[in-house]
């Protein structure tokens, strides 16, 4: 009798174990739950996004938007053009990419993919940052990444935002190499972009500190870090003073919805040795569309870059 009670009693532990094994679950990408950072456990409220801003921003379009470009480098000015591409995703908030299908879990952002094309001398330079901001514009980017490719060789930096911003660079340059670090949360000048288009009155102002956009960190060889910034914001334009980087950023846009960005100036020291100067790169509004471009990629839709007057 006993020996049959050790039996049952065994068959029951046997199969306890067999349940806890068949319940476990390996975590994918759109199970992981949503990981609140440390430093964000008090957010500020979310913005109300009006009727005009979902009918614009979620008719499955992106806005893409062209620019003239006069950019500074190596002390002389160089002709190119920028194209800012603005669309709303879903975004997987612990694994931090763009998700392919819809979850509650999901984090609604506003993207900004800006990308700049310009020559210097022989060869050329390309330039894209991507930055993914909440459209409840209550906390800080979720993640910020810039490459930048010419003939002497390619940079990538990456934040990513979790308990802390880490930071991942990697550089062909001897002092930047591969780097992984770090940093404390502040304003980065990437999300301000976004910001700007969902409220422009929710942009800081006075003396800030905020991480400098990764292009130039990365084109500056400067430390990514946050530095002490005066910002100002009237009559549509927004504008950065860095006193310790000898940099001021204007942005210039629309004062009604949906706020588009109508050009930008950033002056700042440029060259070396002789070559050294002050210079402002300066970027232009040309054409505006809105179009779900992901599907044009026939070469009968090329006559779409003609019209962004980008051939």
């Amino acid at each position: 009798m006993t020996k049959t009670i050790n039996r049952i009693g065994l068959c029951v532990l046997l199969l306890t174990m067999l349940s806890s094994c068949r319940d476990t679950k390996t975590e994918t990408a759109e199970s992981v739950p949503i990981i609140t950072p440390k430093t964000d456990t008090s957010l500020k409220p979310k913005t109300v996004l009006s009727k005009e801003f979902n009918t614009y921003w979620y008719a499955g379009e992106a806005e893409i938007t062209s620019y003239k470009l006069e950019q500074a480098r190596y002390g002389e000015m160089r002709d190119g053009n920028a194209v800012l591409v603005f669309v709303t995703e879903d975004f997987l908030p612990h694994v931090q990419v763009k998700a392919d299908n819809y979850n509650k879990t999901n984090t609604p952002v506003l993207k900004l993919n800006a990308t700049k094309n310009f020559n210097t001398g022989i060869y050329p330079y390309s330039i894209m940052q991507s930055t993914f901001y909440p459209v409840a514009n209550n906390q800080h980017a979720l993640k910020v990444s810039a490459s930048i490719q010419e003939w002497c060789g390619h940079v990538y930096a990456q934040l990513n935002n979790r308990d802390r911003f880490q930071i991942t660079s990697h550089s062909y340059f001897q002092n930047e190499a591969d780097q992984n670090f770090n940093i404390e949360k502040t304003w980065t000048e990437n999300e301000l972009w976004i910001k700007l288009r969902i409220d422009p009155k929710s942009l800081p102002t006075g003396t800030i500190s905020i991480i400098p956009s990764l292009e130039h960190t990365r084109l500056k060889h400067v430390d990514i870090k946050s530095y002490d910034a005066i910002a100002t914001l009237e009559n549509g334009v927004y504008k950065l003073s860095y006193p310790k980087l000898d940099r001021i950023l204007k942005i210039n846009y629309n004062v009604q919805f949906p706020y588009d960005i109508l050009g930008w100036e950033d002056t700042v020291i440029s060259g070396y040795g002789t070559n050294r100067k002050t210079l402002t790169t300066k970027a232009t509004k040309l054409v505006a569309l809105k179009s779900a471009y992901w599907g044009k990629n026939s070469n009968e839709d090329e006559v779409l870059r003609e019209k962004l007057k980008l051939q």
